[in-house]
């Protein structure tokens, strides 16, 4: 006999099914310790065809190079200042006509800042806030229009446990108000385009072993950043990029307007 629940379960669309070939799209790879591409390098073991975006064109064309060497699948690199729009439509064009069904992605161009409130000038504050929030933006919207007009994405913003502190290990006032709006802006992108089968959502990462805290870390710093957190070390880029693939996952897709914490029992919320 069949229960009125059953029907209702049986009515439930789980969403869009994933296309056989599909691409995510990464800004900030042009790193070589950086979380853009330690990712770049997972998704393409995973099948993932790849649109990398660094600020140097030579970077990011090595990195696609090198994805498509080792891995097989089809990877574009292009050089992209993120704070303009102009080049990031360009890149989107020129993606969307070189590569299978865009369907993710991950915004991890950014930059730091350790220079204190009192201290900080306008062109610091603009510099931070536009690399890190508005360039969010920028290429959230451009690559957002793609996914929204094919029914199916995962958008995901960088954050950051400075945002959810208000200050960090090396990052300060400004750092932390550009992440945190990084928040607000997933949530707000989440409710606008969830009803084009588009989800968003931000990561927030506590301390991670990569060079933006005012270079590499010796083992001093990095041991004593972690004796702050629950698990007794700081994170490293894997960790990151882990819960990234599995935010853009097709298993992923009722997980939107969500902020994921990454930073090892630092602070709980």
């Amino acid at each position: 006999m069949t229960t009125s629940s059953t029907r209702a379960q049986s009515s439930i669309s789980l969403g869009p099914a994933f296309p056989a070939e599909r691409t995510a799209i990464l800004t900030g790879v042009g790193s070589a310790n950086g979380i853009g591409r330690h990712t770049a390098h997972r998704l393409a073991r995973s099948g993932w065809n790849l649109g990398l975006i660094a600020r140097r064109s030579g970077e990011a064309q090595d990195l696609a190079s090198e994805i498509t060497e080792e891995y097989g699948v089809t990877a574009l690199g292009r050089g992209v200042d993120v704070t303009r729009s102009d080049q990031i439509a360009e890149a989107a064009a020129a993606f969307e006509a070189g590569l299978p069904q865009i369907v993710a992605l991950a915004n991890f161009a950014g930059v730091s800042s350790s220079t204190t409130y009192f201290e900080i000038t306008d062109d610091e504050w603009a510099r931070v806030m536009t690399n890190n929030l508005t360039a969010t933006h920028l290429v959230t919207q451009a690559f957002g229009r793609i996914m929204a007009k094919n029914g199916l994405g995962r958008i995901i913003g960088l954050s950051s446990v400075t945002a959810q502190k208000g200050g960090g290990t090396f990052s300060k006032t400004a750092y932390a108000a550009a992440k945190a709006g990084i928040v607000g802006l997933m949530r707000g992108v989440a409710l606008e385009l969830g009803p084009h089968g588009v989800t968003a959502n931000s990561v927030s990462p506590g301390p991670v072993d990569t060079d933006i805290m005012g270079g590499p870390l010796d083992d001093e710093r990095r041991e004593a950043m972690g004796a702050a957190t629950a698990l007794g070390r700081i994170s490293v880029p894997e960790d990151v990029s882990a819960t990234v693939e599995f935010l853009i996952s097709e298993g992923a897709g009722h997980i939107t307007g969500q902020t994921l914490s990454i930073n090892g029992g630092l602070y709980f919320h």
